[in-house]
């Protein structure tokens, strides 16, 4: 069996659980701008390239946090991990 649907099965509903966080966060940060504008300097509140490279990062972030681990998990040996337990 290849190790492509171990990380990708799993890996879609982890993508689907960030981008729902993302979106939610992102209403409720819109929605509560008028309360930050005091804090600002330089940009306005609702700026979007602020909000799209929020995205990104949270993004690449929830990739990596995902990938890597299920990576790593497919190139153990399944019976030496239940030999040790």
């Amino acid at each position: 069996m290849t190790r492509d649907p171990w990380i990708g099965g799993g890996h879609k509903a982890r993508m689907k659980l960030c981008a729902a966080g993302i979106a939610l966060g992102l209403a409720g940060a819109y929605s509560l701008t008028h309360l930050l504008k005091a804090f600002l300097f330089g940009i306005s509140a609702k700026d979007p390239i602020t909000f799209a490279s929020v995205v990104v990062i949270l993004a690449a972030v929830a990739l990596a946090s995902s990938y890597i681990p299920a990576r790593r998990a497919t190139h153990v040996d399944p019976v030496t991990v239940l030999r040790q337990e």
